[in-house]
């Protein structure tokens, strides 16, 4: 009973803003949030949930979470709480995030409220690191998805802040991983993203803002990219597409594709015996993060 309370209170979300969200409007009555079978949608509110590795197991490494669901919903379990609890098991502390979701409902400048929460993360987590016993140099995110091409704003776009950062704290990721990500915003773009976050009329400037195999640089972290060469929602050539940036950037980056599996499978591709938590917790031991 007590460990159950425990799990309970580890996993208490919490605001991600606790003195005020930025680029918000006041959320009008007819916006409310639904949270479905793991699905959440309307949100307005974004909070950061910590999931702590069992007592005594933890590396001091951490993995901040954006689920995907096209920039319209967020994959709360699927690409949420049971990522955070396979990465608990191998000691990573994980925290899960319920961002804001473009809409001009709630902001006054949608492209950027995604990458305001992205980057609030980055700086809550490091801000706290001794709090939750965590290394400020090993805190890490991971995207699935829009979530990926969340994570991979977040990992390219970092030099430019959008949040209240007074401390100077960096909002800069140490490492990446990202899984059938939305990359491109080009010929290649999973479209309905693309839409949800800068509209269906964007500036040539706007698709290249946001098309991050654009915007890597010497300084994007280490990446992981994960994905399956059969994806019919998004493109493996996002994947393939940032890969090519990351070696022409000399960035340290490893890429997985598997042959069959479809796009969403989350933690368990059914259509393999590999697991990708595997080659990620590898991944991260070889480059010292953990």
């Amino acid at each position: 009973m007590s460990a159950a309370i425990l799990t309970r209170a580890q996993e208490k979300p919490m605001p991600l803003y606790p003195a005020g969200i930025p680029n918000a409007k006041p959320t009008p009555a007819t916006y409310i949030e639904k949270n479905d079978k793991g699905w959440a949608t309307n949100v307005s509110i974004p909070t950061i949930t910590p999931y702590l590795p069992e007592k005594g197991t933890s590396n001091g490494s951490s993995i901040i979470i954006f689920p995907g669901g096209g920039y319209a919903g967020l994959s709360m379990e699927n690409e949420g709480s049971s990522i955070a609890l396979a990465f608990n098991k191998i000691g990573v502390t994980a925290f899960l995030i319920k961002y804001r979701l473009p809409s001009d409902s709630i902001m006054v400048d949608k492209t950027i409220g995604p990458l305001q929460d992205a980057q609030q993360a980055v700086f809550t987590v490091r801000k706290n690191a001794v709090k939750w016993g965590l290394k400020a140099d090993k805190i890490g995110i991971i995207g699935f998805s829009a979530g990926g091409h969340l994570a991979s704003t977040e990992g390219t776009h970092f030099d430019k802040v959008l949040i209240d950062d007074k401390e100077n704290i960096s909002v800069r990721p140490d490492f990446m991983i990202l899984l059938y990500p939305v990359i491109s915003f080009g010929p290649m773009a999973h479209v309905g993203s693309r839409e949800n976050l800068i509209g269906k009329t964007p500036s040539a400037a706007q698709v290249d803002l946001y098309s991050n195999e654009k915007q890597v640089t010497a300084n994007t972290p280490p990446t992981l990219i994960i994905h399956a060469e059969d994806d019919n929602v998004v493109p493996v050539q996002n994947t393939l597409m940032f890969y090519d940036a990351l070696l022409a950037a000399k960035v340290k980056a490893e890429m997985h594709v598997f042959e069959a599996g479809g796009h969403g499978f989350g933690l368990n591709n059914p259509k393999s015996k590999d697991k990708w938590i595997d080659w990620a917790k590898n991944w991260l031991d070889e480059n010292g993060f953990l």
